[in-house]
């Protein structure tokens, strides 16, 4: 049977054109300047506007605090955000576990062409390997593009609001000035967003091995990443990062229990099923 090699489902691809068409769209919507009811745009009027007008509210409600404001409203929405991100990563685990179950046919694979170099043996191999896959409902590429593309844009948005709700900036909070740049904050946001990579690595890792692997080591890059550009940046895209990178901490190990629980039971079943 001859498999044609498809790195993404013709699905995703569109979904994946879509996503781009969006980055597009967002990156046209400048966050210079300040928001109100009639800044131009309509990412701006329905997106980065409300988003605004929740800051200034909540703030409001805890005295004027918008430090406050941003880390409940941050809050929020990675709590809405939340179900389809389990979903993502619960899928992107199991995916996971099939694939370890087949590391020891992939091993005899590996070892049956380790001698061959010729592009007709190493076709051969690609077909087999994904053979395998078919036959045990592994998608090594199953990364769950629709949960990224829902949550880029309210993203997007908050981070503009953030930026652009010209009262945020006359505020401080703890040490520092929410509109002014921050020499700690980076250190801060750099920190935890290395305890995120870190903790998310061990209880929901990349793909050591196969397709993903160049992926693995990108996710450590993030941490000096956002550290760096926090330097450039007032301290309320810091302090909104910081509480998102919290959240996500929490996410993960809430995800990872969601997932060992669900094997448990899964494995419950099979056993049941075998008995009977």
């Amino acid at each position: 049977m001859k498999i044609t090699n498809k790195r993404f489902p013709i699905p995703r691809r569109y979904i994946l054109i879509l996503s781009f068409l969006v980055l597009v769209l967002i990156s046209g919507c400048s966050a210079s300047g300040t928001i109100d009811s009639n800044t131009p745009g309509l990412f701006n009027h329905y997106v980065v506007y409300p988003f605004s007008e929740l800051i200034q509210h909540i703030a409001s409600s805890f005295s004027g605090s918008y430090g406050i404001s941003i880390m409940l409203l941050t809050l929020i929405v990675r709590l809405v955000l939340m179900p389809l991100m389990i979903r993502q990563q619960l899928g992107v685990l199991k995916q996971r576990a099939k694939l370890k179950k087949l590391e020891p046919e992939l091993a005899q694979l590996n070892k049956k062409y380790k001698e061959s170099k010729e592009p007709d043996a190493l076709r051969q191999k690609q077909q087999e390997m994904l053979q395998l896959y078919q036959q045990h409902g592994v998608n090594p590429f199953a990364i769950g593009c629709l949960p990224l593309l829902i949550q880029l844009p309210i993203l997007t948005g908050l981070y503009f609001a953030i930026q652009m709700t010209p009262e945020l900036t006359m505020h401080s909070f703890l040490w520092f000035e929410l509109g002014s740049k921050d020499l700690i904050m980076p250190f801060v946001v750099a920190g935890v967003y290395w305890g995120q990579t870190v903790i998310s690595q061990r209880l929901l890792p990349t793909a050591s091995s196969g397709p993903q692997q160049p992926l693995a080591a990108l996710v450590y890059l993030s941490p000096i990443a956002m550290g760096l550009f926090s330097f450039t940046v007032p301290a309320a895209l810091p302090l909104y990062w910081t509480t998102g990178a919290l959240f996500m901490i929490g996410q993960s190990a809430l995800t990872y229990r969601l997932f060992r629980r669900q094997s448990i039971e899964e494995d419950l079943l099979t056993i049941s099923a075998d008995k009977s």
